[in-house]
C-alpha cells in the first residue's frame, strides 16, 4: 500500500527508538532483563507497526496497525515515567523522550484521520 521508509511518521518513530537505546545504556545493569527489556520491545514495536500496517493491503487494516502503535508509544511513555520515578534516568532525557512519543501520537492521529 505505502512505502513506509518516506512515511515522516516512520522516520519519527525510528528517532525515537535511537533516543530510547541512547538513555536506556545508563540504566541499571540489574533491570536488563526488566524494565529495560520492556522498554526496548515496545519502542521497538513502534515504527514496526507503523511498517507493517503500510505494507497491508487496505486503509482499514493500516489503521489498525497504527493504532496498535498509538498503544506501544503510550506504553513507552509510562515505562520511561517509570524510570524516571526510579531514578534510573534524568529528566532531561525523560523530557526528551516523552516529547517524541508526543509529536509520534500527534502524527499517528493526523494520519489515521486522513485514511
Amino acid at each position: 500500500m505505502n512505502n513506509y521508509e518516506n512515511l515522516k511518521i516512520w522516520e519519527k518513530a525510528m528517532n525515537l527508538v535511537e533516543e530510547v537505546y541512547s538513555v536506556i545504556k545508563l540504566m541499571p545493569e540489574e533491570e536488563k532483563y526488566g524494565l529495560v527489556s520492556q522498554i526496548k520491545r515496545c519502542s521497538i514495536s513502534i515504527p514496526s507497526n507503523i511498517a507493517e500496517g503500510a505494507g497491508r493491503n487496505s486503509k482499514k487494516e493500516f489503521k489498525h496497525f497504527l493504532s496498535i502503535a498509538n498503544g506501544s508509544t503510550c506504553e513507552l511513555e509510562t515505562q520511561i515515567l517509570l524510570s524516571a520515578r526510579l531514578k534510573f534516568i534524568k529528566n532531561e532525557q525523560v523530557k526528551n523522550i516523552l516529547n517524541l512519543c508526543n509529536e509520534v501520537k500527534k502524527m499517528n492521529f493526523s494520519l489515521q484521520r486522513s485514511l
